[in-house]
């Protein structure tokens, strides 16, 4: 570990490992895979920064925000680290500049999403590419039970092998004991290689208010009073409640400024390059912001309403502090929110109508060959299920083993040339000029682009794709061509065997069993906030943290000051509405579509792909019951929706 040290201190300035790192980087350099779950800003990434200049070849990090990316991208490159990333913001010029570097072995580090691995380009190039170590961030991500389950990160073990990859590094802050076991099976991670830090950090002053909605804005502006000039942020739920708050706190006299998904993404940098600068004290957000933010002096978190789970709550806190000084961390917490966020989770479970439409479409479309492909968008859309649900419908029938992925491809590739025709053919030798001309001809052209027509050009020349494509991409690369890819479709091998007239109802059942999860999740952290024991023994607990055995000593429990949740604000019951006044826009507009389920997503104010592409948002009663409870909607809206709509 001399030379683990040296590197420590001549690229990073440490003279010492913070706890947990020296662990985890051992064990990547004695050559095993390993996972890093540490709390947030402790450090969990120089544990895959330092190793990658020491390993041989590439190491590749998978992160899940582009905001992340870009935050460790700065530093890396500030301390002379050669680090570099593939992302939709960059133009032809720099992704062919980092590709060219990576190729050229100049490049130690490449950040990338975890869906740019489901591009067709994109794998053919890092096949070629010889890789020491795969970084998985955000890896609780991985874990169907984990808070933020993304179906994509399944297919990680997989690309790993594929790759030929020797070594994984796991990083994370919020895992509980049930997803780290899950992780490290997943990567075949030996148990002795997981590095557990603990969650504790004495540092935050965790304090919870039982307060009623009406009360909530006066308990804030006291309790920022003393805070004035400080830096810290405000999370709400929804994107109106924070523009309402930043507006008040305005008011009141306090620099505050929104910022939510709703935004452009230009408006939202702006925000947080003045938050980081400092410019602006107070940021009031939804969970858009935050990740990715690394700013060691943000000394207050506040939650004007509930976050969505404890863990969300535990990254969220996490953000505060991170120089060490000591940090309040306030919510305020009542039961009004409760239905928002439980009818969060409803809106992403599919219908058993849409399930069994793509199951239909699954039987039809690979009844001759037995293959079956599919371009996600438009099926999102054709089944009404939403992306991040679909995608986890098609990961649940592999586990099933109903599907089995074979490969994907881009439907489309289109390319404008950069130079006259004769001066691009000129840079080849006289066969190569053959077959690029070939591509050319065989292409559709319009005024400026042509579209690759890979069917003729087979006529020409006999299984010419992949061919074709490599010369596409190396014309790409050296800007001879503009290239652009569209369409992605995966295809599937269909087991038919497998694929019995219960399995949509399996799925959905499967589906419903993830839902009561999270509203399960939901009522824990309700547990949490209405209870009598030490807010900071019961998050290291649930955490599996074993360092923190007894009372902090400075929660507001350990001070006397428990919070004691106020009941539910009585909302107007719902046999008061006028049924038809409400809804029969609505169910015009939806006509044949129409479902009580989506009527009951219409009144909450949940989008689904039907409602975007009938725009269903400028609808009359969209929304309306976004403070009730779903099944509550749901039943009142089978009782008066006539039977033969049911």
């Amino acid at each position: 570990m001399d030379n683990a040290h040296a590197l420590l201190s001549r690229y990073f300035g440490f003279d010492q490992f913070r706890e947990g790192q020296h662990e985890v980087v051992q064990n990547i350099l004695n050559g095993h895979s390993a996972a890093a779950i540490f709390p947030t800003g402790s450090g969990k990434s120089l544990c895959y920064q330092l190793p990658a200049l020491a390993l041989p070849h590439l190491t590749l990090v998978v992160s899940p925000l582009l905001a992340l990316m870009d935050d460790q991208l700065q530093f890396l490159q500030n301390r002379g680290i050669a680090a570099a990333s593939i992302d939709s913001t960059q133009t032809n010029e720099q992704a062919s500049a980092v590709i060219e570097g990576v190729t050229a072995g100049r490049i130690k580090i490449l950040m990338i999403s975890v869906e740019r691995l489901n591009n067709e380009r994109f794998r053919r190039f890092i096949a070629s590419v010889p890789i020491s170590m795969l970084v998985i961030d955000e890896a609780h991500c991985i874990s169907e039970w984990g808070h933020n389950f993304r179906p994509d990160y399944l297919k990680l073990p997989a690309y790993q092998r594929q790759l030929k990859i020797p070594q994984v590094l796991l990083l994370t802050a919020t895992a509980t004991p049930k997803v780290i076991e899950d992780m490290g099976k997943k990567f075949s991670i030996e148990r002795q290689c997981v590095t557990l830090t603990g969650f504790y950090r004495p540092n935050l002053n965790l304090q919870a208010v039982g307060i009623p909605s009406c009360d909530k804005l006066s308990y804030l502006y006291q309790w920022l009073e003393a805070k004035k000039g400080l830096s810290g942020i405000v999370y709400v739920t929804l994107q109106q409640t924070a523009e309402f708050v930043a507006n008040e706190l305005v008011k009141a006299g306090f620099a505050a400024l929104a910022y939510h998904a709703g935004m452009d993404s230009d408006r939202r940098k702006i925000i947080q390059c003045q938050f980081m600068k400092g410019e602006v004290p107070i940021i009031v957000a939804t969970i858009a912001f935050g990740m990715g933010i690394d700013k060691s002096d943000i000394r207050f978190v506040a939650h004007y309403d509930l976050p969505k789970s404890i863990e969300n709550y535990a990254q969220e806190i996490g953000r505060a502090g991170r120089d060490g000084l000591s940090s309040d961390c306030l919510v305020l917490a009542n039961r009004d929110n409760l239905n928002v966020l439980e009818n969060f989770v409803y809106g992403d479970t599919p219908e058993l109508s849409a399930i069994e439409f793509v199951i239909k479409e699954i039987k039809r479309d690979s009844q001759n060959n037995g293959v079956w492909e599919l371009m996600l968008n438009p099926l999102s859309s054709a089944s009404n299920i939403r992306i991040l649900s679909l995608k986890t419908l098609l990961v649940y029938l592999e586990m099933l083993k109903v599907l089995k992925p074979k490969y994907s491809y881009f439907a489309e590739y289109r390319f404008k040339l950069l130079c006259p025709i004769e001066e691009l053919l000129a840079k080849f030798d006289p066969d190569r000029q053959v077959f690029i001309n070939a591509v050319i001809d065989s292409s559709q052209k319009a005024k400026l682009w042509y579209s690759a027509n890979f069917e003729v050009l087979e006529q020409k020349v006999p299984n010419s794709r992949d061919r074709a494509i490599k010369a596409l991409d190396y014309l790409h690369q050296k800007q001879l061509i503009e290239l652009q890819s569209k369409q992605l479709t995966q295809v599937y091998q269909v087991f038919s065997d497998n694929l019995d007239d219960s399995i949509a109802l399996k799925l959905f059942n499967r589906f419903s069993v993830k839902e009561q999860s999270e509203i399960r999740r939901i009522n824990q952290l309700v547990d949490y906030f209405d209870s009598e024991s030490c807010l900071s023994l019961q998050l290291a607990q649930y955490f599996a943290d074993p360092r923190l055995t007894q009372p902090c000593g400075h929660c507001s429990v350990c001070s006397g000051h428990s919070a004691k949740l106020p009941p539910s604000v009585i909302l107007r019951p719902l046999n008061q509405f006028d049924f038809n006044e409400l809804c029969n826009e609505a169910i015009n507009r939806l006509g044949k579509h129409l479902t009580p389920v989506l009527l009951t997503r219409f009144l909450c104010g949940l989008t689904t792909p039907i409602f975007t592409k009938l725009k269903m948002r400028q609808v009359k009663g969209f929304s309306r019951f976004e403070q009730y409870r779903f099944a509550d909607v749901l039943l009142w809206a089978e009782a008066n929706l006539p039977s033969s709509s049911c």
